[in-house]
């Protein structure tokens, strides 16, 4: 290579020097000629030079640390999907700078296997990093769904790839497999699981759903819990991609809101709620209810499931609520939800009252999608970066997407968030439709009814020994929210949160 490119010097200067006249020594100006493109050639060997140590550099990086070069495309690609201004209003403000990593004396490892949904599993990381701090232990990157979203709280808590060698079932390791409690505090980690690392070394936690309590945590603890969610959680960048190019192609075209149409079939057999389904329809979700047997109930009453609040609203409900609340036809509106159940025909009636719904298959090509057909946790990641970045939030059904969101858009500034009343809405809906209730006079009700409820400042709902039943942590991370007088924000008194 280096002969060939000196030879190609030394032709191209034999051609220059070739207008110059007869033998002897070249003209000043050739001579001239001849040495620039020596120290050309100088700077093109050595620009091959560095580029090759840099290649190097990155792939070393890349074994110790293998998601620097992901953050910093990710970053990059980031950039030129949004706009400086764009991304500050997706995301929250710059988190201050990390602290130097906390010296420790491990007191063992901590694997954990996180079981659910998406937003189960990100709570639940949120959560198992939290158990590590509070125990000095030493974590096991979680064992998930590893192709949507990785985290790297490393100052706060020892992370590793994997166990030991020593640790290992090859060796004869047996650790020791049991789920945590559900809701427990600190009490319960510190008395019970922590004296068992001194004779097990490694414990694997194979569930991982809410096992950490809401309320009753010291608030350093708490805040833990917030950072791992709101700065150290990231989608992978393929995900984040598209998801900020969902985010610019919807804002593009103005305000717009994300509703969470929960009318999907596996959530109607589940719940056992039937509304609006033919005969037919409901006899499937039946049985599908009936193939899971860890679905406990079996025999459901939809008509008793709906007037406790308990199912989520039809699309046509949806429609009449969204224009009940004051959103006019030209409002754009991206379904932030998968297949619902009856298809486009259930859509008809809300696709007619308002015309400019897109989901996120109408707006990008099937190419772009196809990676992650058949992962829904993907598929609902992006709904979920939609849902946050959105003008207005609307789920119709507080599942765990509908509460992950509430509490990150609160940490956002509190962006309006609609909690519907369901409990509240069934009996005015059926009254409209029995025209014994005037459109005017439902409208003034359901404004009457959502008037606290649409994402404001609130103290998050305890009710003592009933956890299931009191506000979700991450649905209001209100220690979070606030610091000092400026809690004096979220009220007084208990949230009037219902079904």
């Amino acid at each position: 290579m280096e002969v060939r490119s000196s030879d190609a010097v030394r032709s191209i200067g034999d051609k220059i020097a070739s207008g110059g006249g007869g033998g002897g020594s070249p003209p000043v100006p050739v001579a001239i000629a001849r040495k620039r493109l020596q120290v050309w050639f100088i700077r093109v060997c050595s620009s091959i030079v560095l580029w090759t140590c840099l290649v190097q550099l990155v792939a070393v990086c890349e074994l110790w640390h293998p998601h620097l070069l992901a953050g910093i495309t990710s970053r990059i690609s980031s950039s030129a999907e949004l706009n400086v201004d764009e991304e500050a209003r997706l995301h929250s403000s710059s988190p201050p700078p990390l602290a130097p990593p906390r010296k420790y004396t491990s007191n063992g490892f901590l694997r954990v296997s996180c079981n659910g949904g998406l937003n189960q599993m990100r709570a639940a990381i949120c959560d198992m990093v939290t158990v590590a701090r509070l125990l000095n232990l030493t974590l096991v990157v979680p064992e998930l769904d590893k192709t949507s979203f990785w985290a790297d709280p490393r100052d706060e808590v020892r992370i590793i790839k994997r166990i030991p060698k020593r640790f290992n079932r090859q060796h004869g390791f047996i650790p020791l497999e049991m789920p945590p409690v559900s809701w427990s505090n600190e009490k319960y980690y510190l008395q019970q699981i922590l004296p068992l690392f001194g004779k097990h070394k490694v414990l694997h936690f194979n569930k991982t759903d809410a096992r950490l309590a809401n309320n009753g945590i010291p608030l350093d603890l708490q805040k833990l819990r917030c950072r791992v969610n709101f700065q150290a959680l990231k989608f992978t960048p393929q995900i984040e991609t598209l998801g900020y190019k969902l985010v610019r192609m919807l804002r593009e075209k103005g305000p717009f809101v994300a509703l969470h149409l929960r009318y999907e079939m596996d959530m109607l057999a589940f719940s056992g709620c039937t509304q609006g389904c033919t005969k037919e329809e409901a006899e499937v979700l039946k049985q599908m209810r009936y193939q899971y047997p860890w679905w406990r109930e079996k025999e459901i009453v939809s008509e008793e499931r709906r007037y406790q609040g308990l199912c989520p609203l039809t699309p046509e409900e949806a429609a009449l609520i969204l224009q009940a609340l004051g959103f006019g036809k030209d409002t754009q509106i991206y379904i932030a939800a998968g297949e619902i159940y009856g298809s486009e025909r259930r859509l008809a009636v809300l696709r007619a009252a308002f015309p400019n719904i897109v989901k996120k298959e109408m707006l990008l090509a099937p190419a772009e999608l196809q990676q992650f057909q058949n992962h829904s946790s993907q598929m609902a990641a992006l709904d979920f970066m939609v849902s946050v970045a959105s003008n207005t939030f609307i789920p119709t059904y507080d599942g765990n997407m509908a509460k992950v969101v509430e509490g990150h858009r609160r940490y956002l500034g509190f962006k309006k968030t609609i909690l519907l009343d369901r409990k509240s809405l069934v009996p005015l809906l059926d009254m409209h439709h029995n025209r014994t209730l005037s459109w005017n006079e439902f409208v003034a009700a359901v404004a009457l009814v959502h008037e606290k409820r649409m994402g404001q400042p609130t103290h998050r709902r305890v009710i003592v020994d009933k956890p299931k039943e009191e506000d979700y942590f991450y649905a209001n991370p209100q220690e979070c929210l606030c610091e000092g007088t400026n809690c004096d924000l979220l009220g007084h008194g208990n949230s009037s949160k219902t079904n």
